[in-house]
């Protein structure tokens, strides 16, 4: 597994994995049209240009055997209450269904923690589907710990699957 920044000159091919990671994973969370509304929200050029172009936010290819099976984005330098300091956040991690168990989820999370402590990170959060126990007990067992409740306030998205959990790694 590598982690391969993205750059301007990636936008379309960073355009591509996002959404074929993204869909083919969660199409069945979303009303009809909420989909494609959603897709073109967060994965359009303009946007990821922006995203990019953002000196706080960080897109990575996540490659293995020499081919993008899957992307993560992830928020820096956050400001956060006095509790958590200096935090960053993992906003979206996503790899292709045929690349799953393959151990690549657990080497991608392990060296975004990493990265984020030589940045001088104190605190690594995500947020993740309450209903998700899969995932909830997979980031549980790389040491994350439960934080909040929320809710995602996201139009089309299907009701019963709005709770979140909020999930924080201290790193300091």
């Amino acid at each position: 597994m590598k982690l391969k920044k993205a750059a301007l000159k990636d936008i379309v091919d960073l355009k591509n994995i996002c959404i074929d990671a993204y869909a083919l994973n969660f199409h069945h969370h979303w009303n009809e049209g909420g989909l494609e509304w959603y897709l073109e929200k967060e994965f359009s050029i303009d946007r990821l240009t922006s995203d990019i172009l953002d000196s706080d936010t960080d897109y990575y290819f996540i490659e293995h055997e020499l081919k993008s099976i899957g992307f993560l984005k992830i928020k820096n330098n956050l400001k956060t209450d006095s509790e958590f300091g200096n935090s960053s956040e993992l906003e979206k991690i996503y790899v292709l269904p045929s690349s799953k168990g393959l151990g690549i989820g657990k080497l991608t999370l392990n060296e975004i923690i990493n990265r984020t402590k030589e940045k001088g990170g104190e605190n690594l959060f995500l947020s993740v589907i309450d209903t998700n126990l899969d995932a909830i007990a997979f980031y549980k067992k790389l040491g994350f710990v439960f934080s909040s409740k929320t809710t995602l306030d996201i139009p089309y998205f299907k009701e019963e699957l709005k709770g979140m959990n909020r999930m924080v790694k201290k790193l300091m």
